[in-house]
């Protein structure tokens, strides 16, 4: 009977580490275009509604995305020889233990590296899949991955490594934020490792504003809970209920926004931060980008960042992909 591994976690966010949310309240909110970055919607609360924004039927890409694991994971795995497996934003690992199991049976599950950026939550998977899979690494990292790239663990020699980034997110970075993002990630793999990629696709602007914008008023819920975060965390006085959510679908950039738009005239002070915003009746606060992508458009991306796609695999509706590339050296 193969043992169960004690998993290690290393924790990178300390009491010296920048302050994220204060720094982003004051360089946002004092912008001509006010925004603020949507990593800040996910407390207790914002994850919880996230949750509940995936299972719901206007909300395609967490459903679309686990159809192409599915049907595809002893693919993928065939195709790296993946030996490891780092998740970067892991979560509770819900959609990987699909590649775990198919590592598994392949016979090259040696390593699991969960990165998120909530402590309890690295913790918790990190002990969870220790137990699920015995004999199994579990080396969890706690940080936020536009800044701690450099703490994942070096691979073990001889043994290829898949990096995984999913749901998506990478749309939620501007273009030049995206590349240069998407380059770190490209300057850390080795010769043997694959970068898998999670990215919705260009579609039916009203399927993207849809699923942005369900009927249940649940996103909705979520977006102004950016809001109450801010309220809570620096002694802000948002008038939440005074705001509405708003989404549309930019098709010049490609991508879905999200925004706040304040229902009546209204100032804002942070007391945490001595700070004092004005909005107008009508005025925007923009909370969140999700761009789409088409492939050429990914294959730029790819190639200003220093890698090649190899492998292109789509739900059965077209509607997700994800793709695995490698360094182009």
């Amino acid at each position: 009977m193969t043992d169960v591994l004690s998993p290690r976690v290393d924790c990178h966010l300390d009491a010296n580490a920048p302050r994220a949310l204060p720094d982003d309240v004051l360089d946002g909110l004092t912008r001509p275009f006010k925004e603020l970055p949507p990593k800040h919607f996910y407390d207790a609360y914002g994850s919880e509604l996230f949750d509940r924004i995936c299972e719901l039927p206007e909300y395609y890409p967490t459903r679309a995305e686990r159809e192409i694991l599915e049907a595809q994971s002893a693919a993928i795995v065939q195709m790296t020889g993946a030996g490891e497996l780092v998740e970067l934003g892991a979560g509770y690992a819900t959609k990987t233990r699909v590649l775990l199991d198919a590592m598994r049976d392949a016979g090259t599950l040696r390593r699991y590296i969960p990165f998120d950026v909530a402590e309890s939550v690295v913790r918790d998977v990190s002990d969870t899949l220790a137990r699920e899979y015995p004999g199994l690494q579990v080396h969890g990292v706690v940080g936020d991955f536009e800044r701690h790239l450099d703490r994942i663990p070096a691979p073990e020699p001889g043994v290829p490594r898949i990096v995984a980034f999913l749901g998506g997110t990478i749309g939620n970075f501007g273009p030049g934020s995206r590349r240069k993002f998407l380059r770190e990630l490209a300057d850390r793999l080795g010769p043997d490792d694959f970068l898998l990629l999670g990215t919705d696709l260009v579609k039916d602007p009203r399927v993207l504003e849809a699923a942005y914008d369900d009927s249940a008023g649940i996103t909705a819920e979520f977006n102004k809970n950016v809001l109450t975060v801010v309220n809570r965390e620096l002694a802000a006085d948002f008038p939440v209920d005074d705001f509405e959510h708003v989404v549309f679908y930019d098709p010049e950039h490609e991508w879905i926004e999200m925004r706040l738009r304040a229902k009546h005239a209204c100032a804002v002070h942070v007391g945490a931060l001595g700070l004092t915003v004005r909005f107008a009746r009508g005025e925007e606060l923009r909370t969140e980008i999700s761009a789409k992508f088409t492939r050429r458009r990914l294959e730029d991306d790819f190639c200003a960042a220093g890698l090649r796609l190899e492998h292109w695999l789509t739900d059965t509706e077209g509607r997700f992909a994800l793709t695995l590339s490698v360094r182009d050296d």
